[in-house]
């Protein structure tokens, strides 16, 4: 049974390419601006529940990307996850929440990239 599904209209951006490198103070990594940017925009359009998911779910996240370029589908599944946590659509991206995340798959639409999440109770869990 699906408990949250959601299309994010935005061309998918990784978080772990291009991070920028601060040396002000204590030296760290941030993330890239382009995903700072991503970040921002999908949190305003993602549709919030009453209260965050914290049953065990499979997570399920198509993403069409604009253009072919080569791209990591972890990287891009760590980005919603932690969307998602961020929105307040799941609790939590660890293991007691997050069990599967059988058919993430990478594609392409040039004309209209976005990313459809689509969140499954598991059964058995």
């Amino acid at each position: 049974m699906t408990l949250y599904e959601t299309v994010i209209p935005l061309n998918p951006v990784t978080k772990k390419n291009s991070m920028q490198l601060i040396t002000r103070g204590r030296p760290r990594l941030i993330q890239s601006k382009k995903y700072r940017q991503y970040e921002k925009d999908a949190l305003k359009l993602i549709k919030k529940p009453r209260e965050p998911i914290s049953s065990p779910v499979n997570l399920r996240a198509v993403f069409y990307r604009q253009y072919k370029y080569r791209c990591d589908l972890s990287n891009l599944i760590e980005a919603a996850q932690d969307i998602l946590v961020k929105a307040g659509v799941l609790e939590d991206d660890n293991f007691r929440v997050i069990k599967g995340l059988d058919g993430c798959r990478i594609e392409f639409d040039k004309e209209n990239p976005r990313t459809e999440i689509f969140i499954e109770e598991v059964e058995n869990a």
